[in-house]
């Protein structure tokens, strides 16, 4: 019985390490490499499907009492990341060779899933690393700038740093309750012990340097600049969706208070503030995304302002909408001979007049991200911030609001240069691959569901 209800609860992480497993088998084998793909996007996409089905019947179990266990919420939650794992996964052919890409990504899935159902500090630090080492190789591995070592090894430092924040904390909490569970960081965040509030703290910081929340924000600029696209998709979709409904789950039913509150609220507003002035100066596509993601962290940390019993609806829609508009924004960027050259904003110029579909996508995920309704960006950031007032906290809500509107000036750039004519031709501008086209579609019917029946996808959350 119980090996039955760890094969069943732990079912997509299974069907991800059968497809790390064969993915490595080919490699080794030398044979029927270009596979490889094709299997990572089945065994993706079949544990996404196997978590949805057993959100939907209402699986719930503890397989591993007090480390690991699930329920509707957390499948669901899994299937949302796993899901938007596949364009990324779709968009890595023309980028990548061999397994390298595969293999890691599947790893990091694995990690991101594991953060989703841990009940200790154990698992949730497995989970953790397990998720961020496969990314460090990742932004390494596409090596197409001569920045892209410094962009990793910043990367790794500084999530080193997070990992350090994270144990030391974890290690407070034990001293200050003789206990690892996940449960005693809620008691934690009301306890007058300054060793637990220490530890409090120290956790909390450690996710928002995960998260790129200001001031702990400086790896993520040079980070999604030094990789390719779809690292940086991943990076900016797959690993911050995993992050933000982690610290959900951590964060339980617990009623945030002074001081804590103060924390979950300043530093994200000026991440919000400074994310969307940041990304005003960028010459770089991938630098401005960097810098709007540390806005969205910012709102997607708002969240937990407002009522334990929205926390997971708003964080969980919010991501949905975020990642669907960057995922399309991405599939459809024209490839480039060299990474700068299809980098650079100005290089934007006359899109629509040289590929108007691309355009029409691209702008379609400025005009959502910036929240414009009634694209699924202005349906998410209306709930984050209609939680917030209901929790009677309208002054941080209004100050969020106003500083979201910083970030309509440069969603709006974007698609002034792209439908402005060009003053020359790009050179070695080519044609969006039939995958990356594929997921482009994926992407913009997922979002039009989104827009259209957004009651719809939240009474699922």
């Amino acid at each position: 019985m119980i090996s039955q209800a760890v094969l069943t609860a732990m079912l997509p992480e299974h069907l991800l390490l059968l497809g790390i497993v064969l993915v490595l088998v080919l490699e080794i084998a030398g044979r029927w490499q270009q596979a490889s793909l094709a299997v990572a996007l089945v065994c993706t996409g079949a544990a996404a499907l196997v978590a949805a089905w057993l959100s939907l019947d209402g699986y719930a179990a503890a397989p591993f009492a007090g480390q690991f266990s699930v329920d509707p919420a957390t499948l669901l939650a899994k299937a949302m990341v796993l899901a938007l794992a596949l364009p990324v996964l779709l968009m890595s052919r023309g980028e990548f060779e061999g397994a390298e890409f595969p293999v890691l990504l599947l790893s990091s899935l694995y990690g991101v899933c594991l953060l989703q159902s841990s009940d200790s500090f154990l698992t949730l630090f497995l989970g953790l690393e397990i998720m961020s080492l496969p990314v460090y190789v990742l932004v390494l591995l596409a090596y197409q700038r001569a920045q892209s070592a410094e962009a990793a090894l910043k990367y790794l430092v500084l999530g080193g740093a997070a990992t350090a924040m994270l144990l030391m904390g974890a290690s407070l909490l034990y001293g200050a309750t003789g206990s690892l569970s996940t449960l005693v960081f809620a008691q934690g965040l009301g306890s007058a012990d300054p060793m637990a509030r220490t530890a409090v703290v120290l956790v909390i910081l450690a996710f928002f340097l995960k998260a790129a929340i200001v001031p702990f924000h400086a790896w993520a600029p040079d980070a999604y600049e030094g990789a390719s696209v779809p690292v940086t998709a991943f990076m900016a979709v797959i690993v911050k969706a995993g992050v933000l409904l982690a610290v959900v789950r951590l964060f339980g039913d617990a009623v945030v208070a002074s001081p804590m509150l103060e924390l979950l609220a300043v530093l994200p507003l000026v991440s919000i503030v400074w994310g969307n002035l940041a990304a005003m100066k960028q010459p770089g596509l991938r630098r401005m995304i960097a810098y709007s993601s540390i806005a969205h962290a910012g709102y997607l940390f708002f969240a937990l302002l407002g009522g334990a019993a929205v926390r997971l609806q708003a964080v969980a829609f919010y991501v949905l909408a975020y990642g669907l508009m960057n995922l399309l924004a991405f599939a459809a960027l024209p490839p480039a001979t060299h990474d700068l050259e299809r980098d650079r904003l100005d290089n934007l110029k006359g899109l629509f007049h040289r590929a108007p579909f691309s355009a029409l996508m691209i702008g379609i995920a400025m005009l959502s991200l910036a929240g414009i309704p009634p694209f699924p960006g202005f349906v998410a950031k209306f709930l984050i911030f209609k939680n917030v007032v209901a929790a009677g906290y309208t002054t941080y809500a209004v100050l969020g609001l106003v500083g979201s509107y910083l970030g309509i000036y440069f969603y709006l750039r974007v698609i002034q240069f792209m439908f402005m004519s060009a003053d020359t031709p790009v050179a070695g501008e080519g044609k969006v691959g039939s995958l990356a086209w594929g997921a482009t579609v994926a992407c913009l019917a997922a979002a039009l569901i989104v827009s259209v029946f957004p009651g719809w996808v939240l009474a699922h959350f």
